[in-house]
Parts: structure tokens; sequence; C-alpha cells
């Protein structure tokens, strides 16, 4: 009785072949990130403005699925030889350490912001970016092309053990990050804005599980590549999860990005309230001298504070004023629409007398404009 013998491009060993199970759920997560986002690209490419989170952000949009669609022709493609995967096999481990880059770069930039512009911050984490740009860039040169069989693919392969260090500099800066965006957290809590929360709603609040996410699994990766042993130089054991690693560093950073409430230029700011939540401004003016801003609105319990700025020497004093609404608004039907405009045509809506300058004068004139968020947490109406 005779055996059948496959070709090189279906005998694969264990490891190849569990490598290209696992490339091709990495492809799977890449499409579908890049069409559940759609929507929300769509619509921040439309908000005024280029500031650097917005640029970081196309750029990764664009940059993750191409990257790992050309990755994946020359992975799966039975027809590639390994002359061609010679000038190939770096196109990887380069892209992806520019991947890493641009995804530290928005993880520097948020936490700088959320930690109101602190120096020892920017230092502390630029030195981290710098060093990952650095170590990233000289293991780049210590990849070599995994020597497999005509059609089993290209792929690249490290030469040494250390070049591990490629994963563990971002693992790093990742694992500061995501410590300090959990101390800006708790100490929201304790501050005069602050209010009880559970640690899963201040989880969503603030985004900690994307910033857990992507510290878990760069942390797994670099784990993974330093525990796991090839079992000779064509096996391709230590960069099975990398694509994936890299992929879902992107995506998670992707959804930092649209977690900013109001605008991302200079990095945003650290809003302490739900995003559902109204978010309102008010100005004031009068004629004695001194000046109100409002503050604070909390539209949990309808109370709106207004703080007096202090002038000539005055001191600064505070005022709550209730603004319940005990009935929730309605929508105008058309007998609304014609009994307004009855009145208005009859001349009586018209007998709210108008307000004489002296009568400015002498009180305190306060104008709210209430603006929601409905379906954007980056500050679009």
């Amino acid at each position: 009785m005779s055996t059948i013998q496959l070709p090189d491009s279906l005998n694969l060993p264990s490891h190849l072949s569990a490598h290209k199970y696992f490339f091709v759920c990495t492809l799977t997560v890449a499409a579908w990130d890049t069409l559940v986002l759609s929507p929300r690209t769509w619509r921040l490419f439309r908000s005024e403005g280029w500031p650097l989170l917005k640029i970081i952000f196309h750029f990764l949009r664009i940059f993750m699925p191409v990257e790992f669609t050309v990755v994946g022709v020359a992975f799966f493609d039975t027809q590639w030889t390994q002359d061609r995967c010679q000038k190939f096999y770096l196109f990887e481990p380069i892209c992806t350490a520019i991947l890493l880059a641009a995804a530290s770069l928005v993880h520097v930039t948020r936490i700088y912001a959320i930690y109101d512009k602190s120096r020892t911050v920017l230092y502390g984490m630029g030195s981290l970016l710098a060093a990952q740009i650095v170590v990233t860039a000289v293991c780049c040169g210590f990849y070599m092309s995994v020597p497999l069989k005509p059609g089993q693919g290209c792929i690249a392969g490290p030469k040494h053990n250390w070049v591990g260090i490629y994963w563990l500099l971002p693992t790093l800066l990742y694992t500061v990050s995501f410590v300090l965006a959990i101390k800006r957290s708790i100490d929201s809590l304790s501050g005069p804005q602050g209010k009880p929360l559970t640690p899963w709603k201040l989880m969503l609040r603030d985004g900690l599980n994307l910033y857990g996410s992507v510290w878990g699994v760069n942390m797994v990766t670099t784990l993974f590549w330093f525990i796991m042993k090839p079992t000779g130089p064509e096996d391709p054991i230590k960069t099975i999860i990398t694509s994936m690693a890299a992929v879902l560093t992107t995506s998670m950073t992707l959804r930092i990005i649209l977690n900013i409430r109001g605008p991302l230029s200079n990095g945003g700011t650290f809003t302490p309230t739900s995003s559902s939540a109204a978010n309102t401004s008010s100005t004031a003016s009068t004629a004695r001298g001194g000046a109100i801003r409002s503050n604070n609105f909390n539209p949990t319990n309808h109370t709106l504070s207004l703080h007096q700025l202090s002038v000539a020497g005055n001191p600064t004093h505070t005022y709550t004023l209730d603004v319940r609404n005990p009935k929730p608004e309605t929508e105008w039907n058309d007998s609304d629409v014609k009994e307004v405009k009855s009145g208005l045509d009859s001349g009586e809506l018209n007998t709210r007398p108008t307000p004489s300058d002296q009568d400015l004068a002498e009180g305190v004139k306060i104008t709210i404009d209430k603006q929601v968020g409905y379906d954007t947490p980056y500050g679009r109406k």
C-alpha cells in the first residue's frame, strides 16, 4: 500500500502550522477592528483641527492593516521563494517597530496631559520612548529569514534570544503608563470634584481596561519570547504571537484616543465625569466691577455652582443655584406650533418688558450654554 506524500506547502511542522493558524486569527482581528471603528473614524476625521493624537490615530488606522496584509501575502503565498524572502524578511520587524513607537507616543502624550502637563512625566516617559525606538531599531538588525522549505512562506525570526528586548522596552513603557493612569484615576476620587465610584465604574470612566489590555498583551509576548525554546533555527515559535500583539496594541491604543472626552489638542484633558454627562459652560457679567463664572454642573443633583471672581481685593464667593427641572422635556406637536404662531400674530407673546440699561447695571446677568455630546466621546456636537 503506497502512502501519499504531501507537498512541503501542506506538510508543515507543528509550530509552523500553529503559526499559520494564529496569523489567520490576527488578520481576522485586524479586519474586524477596521470595520467596527469605521463610523467613529469618519466622525473624528470630520472634526475640526489636526492635533497630534488625531494624526497618529489615522496613521495607525491605515498603517496597521496595510502592514499585516502585506505580511500575510508573503506568509501564505506558496510561490514566494526563499531568495525573495531574503530581501523582504525585515519588513515585519521594522513596520512593527514603527507601530509600537506610534502607539507609545500616544501613551506618552496622554499621560502627560492627564497629569496637567507635568514635566517630570514628560521627561520620564519621553526617555522610555526614546530608549524603545533605539532598542527596536538595533534589534531589527539581528533578525534573519527563518529557513523554511519552498512553499512554506516567509517569516522573520531572531538570531539570538536577547533580541526579545525588542518587546521588553515597549512593555516597560506600557507598565509605567498603566500605573500612572491608575494613580491619576484614584487621586481624582479624593479631589474637590471627586465622588465615590466602584472600581468597575472607575475603570470604564477612565479607560483603565484599555491601558491594562495594552500592558497585558505586551507582557505576555515578552514572557513568551524569553520562555519558549525553539527546536532549531527553522522553528518560528518565538514569533507566533508577535503579530497579534502588535494588532491588539494598536487596536487598544486607538480606543484610548477615542475615549478622550473633549478636544484632542495637547493630549486632551482629564475629565472625571461620565462620558454621557452633559458638558456645561456659562458666562456672566455684572456692572458692579465683578464677574461671575459658572462651573461644576452636576446633572445628577441638578445644581450649578457659580464662583464669583475677586475684583479689586474683594473676596471670592461661591453660590449654588438649584436648576432642577421637575418635568421632562417633551416634543412639540402641530397644535403647539399653531398656538405659538397664533400668539405671535396677535402680539400676546410680545408683552414681556425689555430691561433697561439701569436695570441690568443693578443685577447680574447669567447666560448658560449647555452642550451635550450624544454619540462622540471626543467633543463633536
